[in-house]
């Protein structure tokens, strides 16, 4: 996460359908732009080099899609939640060929992005506009059960609405998933990591097999932050330990096995019934 800022007169910005305001800034911190989204970061992109990957929790994302198939070998992807199209972008670099499938709630944000921070010629990368679990029900039968990872990573501001954290919502998504697919998921939460337990047992209860990356403080319910939870129905490849360990200025905990199941206990599954949006960060955040 970045630092909030003052909309800039100067930059460009969009209007967004369901509310505020959406603009494109040079960063503060390294080579690129900033999506920011109501004062809340939500992408970084380095057009020169869409393999920078600037975000620790993305970072993290990108170390696990590495793992997936044959180095440098084409990949399915559906991707929830466009920001910037961080993600797409460094599998478009990393592994040409891919194919993959965006779906986003709003066109101006995504029009904001390609006007501003255009996508590579040629990638086969697909952007529909609407919500993401009514888009993931009307994608083509052909991805069903052939696609080797799925990221969700939806923000409505800074916060993932409720109705794509339940049980029934991962089951959509398991749907999609090749025998060895993953799913990534971003989970931001502060001190307690209730939403997040929540969220991990509701994984666990559609995915046999799951694991919890974050910063060491925030997985152990320090400070708000991001956690990516990797799930899939066969073991998780596990060459990518050490250089998540590495990556970042806060190397990342990685909990597996035992220590996930612990994380959960006691954690109630998520359904549609109940189902809650995450928690809203305060703005102190993202300044740094």
């Amino acid at each position: 996460m970045g630092r909030a800022r003052g909309r800039d007169a100067e930059n460009p910005q969009a209007r967004l359908d369901h509310g505020g305001t959406a603009q494109i800034a040079p960063s503060e911190f390294a080579n690129g732009f900033e999506l920011i989204v109501d004062g809340t970061p939500q992408s970084h992109v380095d057009l020169d080099d869409p393999t920078h990957l600037h975000f620790e929790y993305i970072v993290r994302m990108g170390a696990i899609i590495d793992q997936l198939a044959k180095p440098g070998a084409p990949l399915s992807v559906v991707h929830l939640g466009a920001g910037a199209l961080t993600i797409p972008r460094y599998i478009e670099a990393t592994r040409p060929g891919s194919r993959q499938q965006v779906i986003e709630l709003e066109a101006p944000l995504v029009q904001l992005v390609r006007e501003h921070l255009p996508l590579p010629r040629g990638a086969a990368i697909r952007v529909r506009i609407g919500d993401a679990r009514e888009g993931v029900r009307r994608l083509p039968p052909a991805l069903v059960g052939r696609c080797d990872a799925v990221v969700s990573d939806v923000f409505s501001g800074a916060q993932t609405p409720a109705h794509l954290t339940s049980l029934e919502f991962y089951r959509e998504l398991s749907a999609l998933l090749a025998p060895s697919g993953v799913l990534l998921v971003n989970v931001a939460d502060g001190p307690g990591l209730a939403f997040a337990r929540r969220q991990v047992a509701t994984v666990q209860a559609v995915f046999p097999e799951v694991a919890v990356l974050a910063d060491a403080q925030v997985l152990k319910g320090r400070r708000f932050g991001n956690l990516v939870l990797a799930a899939s129905a066969t073991a998780l490849p596990t060459d990518w330990l050490p250089r998540v360990l590495a990556a970042g200025p806060h190397p990342a905990k990685i909990a597996q096995g035992d220590e996930v199941d612990a994380f959960a206990r006691g954690a109630a599954v998520v359904t549609d019934a109940d189902a809650v949006a995450s928690p809203r960060p305060d703005a102190s955040i993202f300044l740094r």
